[in-house]
């Protein structure tokens, strides 16, 4: 039969209710090759299984471990990432709920899958709203007016490259990273539409600032904000990570700058104005973003909360647009509604920029979430963390769930590190938080800016163009790490207490 493993470290402990099998029984041949051959005639409550060793676990890792390369493999195989990953999260979930059904646990599954479906739903119409936006001032010519706004004042793409990684590492403390990413993605590709090695340099340098930018504020990434609501790390004690996370954006941005283009991107005409309505439309996405980051901080509400009510003041300003489409509303916008008329546009519909989110990109959350939690449910990232920090001390352990990010999600990872609640003080809290947030940049698919940028500009930011750089990038992971240990000693008791 499957062990039960009543012992803490478990990210999910489901509860279970009394309900028929019978629905399982033409599988009834099949069980032999599972633990626990033969179906429970009563169903029973009961803690979580540890499947880590049985023939479920092995199987559902080498699903993971193959979608995961086909994944890799995208530019090779023009295989839409997505489409590996979400196979491979409902294989993995059947036999995850397969096995639960032979122990008599019918229901343990079901109520963890919920529970990850709910997580990607918040994620989803998190990244929607911020896709949406996105589109909405693609469409009002936002990012061709500064495209052509840069080239007019004369930066070659190295400055460019310089300009679009420094803004993207300031607004990801305020922004998430993915957003803060596919802001400033929608930038890079419009002004290095003619050059292909500068939109792959500048994808990777947006990456790398948004990680790190992310890593010094509760607010910039999903792993600070468990940290920070879990009292591990004091609000103003995350800015200890300033200057580290500069180190960790600032080496590897130097090394790629000097592959740069030494050119200007092409002349692109006269000035493109904003259309009408474009100014707003970013003053609504500012204002989105400090509802969403308002209803967190002080209504304790998910974030993605606020983002729908950004999402609904689009709705009503688009209708205006509509309503207005082509009328002068008076001097500073006669010059725009005269460009909106001779455009031919049409009017604006917002539900035209929705039909425009990269879908593909949102299906690969889905795929990944439901993968990594699986195999949470299954006990291997609860059993990783517990053996890496008992067998190899805290400071070794928190660089390895770094390194760990760049492959797996670094939610579930710092999830399980926060389930285990190790015995380390303020400066380990503070180098895992690091470490955790910036080690998804090792890999495009580490993290979530990487993979929106992937989708975002498909067929040339690659798995394989990032990863020719990923020696540059973790000597920069290196040097953040060795930086915080320079500056912060004092934060390193050793004594094992967390200091609040």
């Amino acid at each position: 039969m499957i062990a039960e493993n009543p012992s803490p470290g478990k990210f999910i402990h489901p509860r279970t209710t009394a309900r028929g099998t019978s629905a399982f029984a033409t599988l009834a041949s099949v069980v032999a090759l599972f633990p626990g051959s033969a179906w429970a005639s009563t169903v029973s409550k009961g803690p979580p299984l540890d499947l880590t060793t049985s023939p479920v676990g092995f199987i559902c890792l080498g699903i993971f471990v193959l979608s995961y390369a086909m994944v890799m493999a995208e530019e090779y195989t023009h295989l839409k990432k997505s489409k590996p990953v979400v196979v491979a999260a409902g294989v993995i979930w059947l036999l995850v709920a397969w096995a639960y059904a032979a122990a008599g646990h019918p229901d343990n599954a079901g109520e963890a899958i919920r529970h990850n479906i709910l997580e990607f739903a918040e994620l989803c119409l998190f990244l929607l709203v911020a896709m949406t936006y996105i589109n909405a001032m693609e469409e009002r010519n936002v990012f061709e007016a500064l495209r052509s706004r840069l080239i007019k004042a004369g930066f070659g793409y190295r400055s460019l490259f310089w300009i679009t990684g420094l803004l993207a590492f300031f607004i990801s403390p305020v922004a998430d990273n993915l957003t803060t990413a596919l802001l400033m993605g929608a930038v890079v590709m419009a002004v290095g539409r003619s050059s292909p090695q500068f939109v792959v340099l500048a994808c990777i340098n947006l990456v790398i600032a948004a990680n790190a930018g992310g890593a010094f504020s509760p607010f910039g990434d999903i792993t600070t904000l468990m940290v920070w609501q879990k009292g591990l790390v004091p609000f103003g004690d995350f800015f200890h990570l300033f200057i580290p996370s500069l180190v960790n954006w600032g080496v590897p941005a130097f090394l790629m700058s000097l592959a740069v283009p030494k050119v200007s991107p092409e002349e692109g005409g006269p000035l493109v104005p904003i259309k009408r309505g474009g100014v707003r439309i970013i003053l609504l996405f500012l204002a989105t973003i400090v509802t969403a980051v308002l209803f967190f901080n002080f209504l304790r509400l998910p974030p993605v909360a606020g983002m729908m009510l950004g999402f609904g003041y689009l709705q009503l300003f688009g209708f205006y647009l509509r309503r207005t489409f082509g009328q002068i509303e008076g001097k500073a916008d006669k010059r725009r509604a005269r460009y909106e008329i001779e455009a031919g546009d049409l009017p604006f519909d917002l539900f035209r920029q929705v039909g425009r989110v990269e879908w593909d990109t949102l299906l690969f959350f889905y795929g990944v979430i439901l993968c990594v939690g699986g195999l949470g449910f299954i006990g291997y990232l609860a059993t990783v963390s517990h053996v890496i920090y008992t067998g190899l001390g805290a400071t070794t352990a928190n660089v390895l769930i770094g390194l760990l990010s760049a492959v797996v999600d670094n939610i579930p990872i710092m999830f399980a590190v926060l389930t285990m609640q190790p015995d380390m003080d303020l400066g380990q809290w503070l180098l895992v938080t690091l470490t955790a947030g910036v080690g998804g940049s090792l890999l495009s698919v580490g993290s979530a800016a990487g993979v929106g940028l992937m989708g975002q500009a498909r067929g040339v930011y690659t798995f394989f163009s990032h990863l020719k750089w990923t020696p540059a990038i973790a000597l920069g992971y290196a040097a953040s790490i060795w930086i915080h240990f320079l500056l912060n000693s004092d934060l390193f008791t050793g004594t094992g207490v967390v200091p609040h």
